[in-house]
């Protein structure tokens, strides 16, 4: 009795245990029937910057193919990849993802903060100077509306120690906010300036107004930043958007 209880245990154990299966040239296993794959990959080396990327290429710290593929995924992230292999798959070595600032758009701010985001979030230029300037010396409750477009606006603004005049809310402006890899130049697009007036406190917004056209942009400027730092090893690594 107890060898035939031996017996069956045995017999539940090894039919339990995955089966590989053969099709062709493909192996399969039976737990999920998922397919094994001929060749290893690596998992991908994390960095944040275009510059940490050219150095690891250019140290020839690992063997890399003779043909390489640097692909401009977005304007935020990078990655290297290699041609396909013996199953069809390319392998990630590394992922370049940019550690970028957060940035509120379309919302309103008070002054403050408001003022703080665009001095420490924006390249600046004139267009931010502009923001500054009149965000930063508008006088609660003389904002007015202009005309019924939604985007012109009016107020009046301190001038000097005890002077005060009308004045046109800047509008459209354009910005350069850090929105890419610190490596290229931030894309400059236009946005609409609005203010609003409620219980004595003035608010602050900024939309955007380019369509997303910044994102070619900026995607142009890391596929060139980057076929500029890997020049001499054009033959080997190709960059594409």
């Amino acid at each position: 009795m107890a060898g035939i209880i031996k017996e069956a245990l045995q017999w539940i154990v090894e039919s339990q245990k995955p089966k590989i299966i053969k099709d062709g040239d493909w192996s399969y296993t039976s737990e999920n029937l998922q397919r094994l794959d001929e060749e290893l990959r690596a998992d991908p080396i994390g960095m944040s910057t275009l510059s940490g990327l050219v150095d690891y290429i250019k140290s020839k710290v690992d063997v890399l193919d003779d043909k390489m593929l640097i692909h401009v995924v977005s304007p935020t992230e990078v990655q290297l990849i290699s041609p396909l292999d013996l199953d069809r798959e390319r392998e990630c070595l590394v992922k370049v993802r940019a550690e970028l600032p957060e940035i509120t758009y379309g919302r309103f701010l008070n002054t403050e903060p408001f003022l703080i985001s665009i001095r420490a979030n924006f390249v600046q230029n004139e267009g931010s100077e502009a923001v500054l300037r009149f965000a930063g010396t508008i006088e609660s409750g003389t904002l007015a509306a202009y005309s019924d477009d939604g985007i012109s606006q009016s107020a009046t603004v301190k001038k000097g120690i005890a002077g005060k005049e009308s004045a046109l809310v800047p509008n459209p402006v354009k910005l350069r906010p850090y929105r890419t890899f610190i490596e290229v130049q931030q894309p400059e697009s236009e946005f609409i300036f609005r203010m609003k007036d409620y219980d004595g406190e003035i608010g602050c917004a900024i939309f955007e107004a380019d369509g997303g056209a910044w994102k070619r942009e900026a995607m142009k400027n890391i596929k060139e930043y980057l076929e500029f730092e890997l020049a001499d090893l054009a033959p080997q690594f190709t960059v594409i958007s």
